[in-house]
């Protein structure tokens, strides 16, 4: 079974589906397992999904106040 640290070494590839099925298959047994785990990769998603809004919605070189309030919030969590 994969190890917290080997999960972590995974996660983007994981996440965006690009790991072979045996791969993907430990990392799902280690995640069924795992709370911590299971939630750096939502940790991860949400990271991921606010950067891409990001990128398509600002000129960068204004954070809009919504999503400055989104990291507020789930930094506080």
């Amino acid at each position: 079974m994969l190890t917290c640290r080997e999960v972590v070494t995974l996660a983007t590839d994981y996440a965006d589906a690009r790991l072979p099925w045996p791969a993907r298959l430990q990392m799902r047994l280690h995640l069924a397992m795992c709370a911590i785990c299971r939630r750096y990769l939502e940790q991860l998603a949400l990271t991921t999904s606010l950067l891409r809004r990001l990128g398509t919605t600002l000129d960068r070189t204004e954070i809009p106040p919504s999503l400055r309030e989104a990291f507020k919030h789930r930094s506080t969590e």
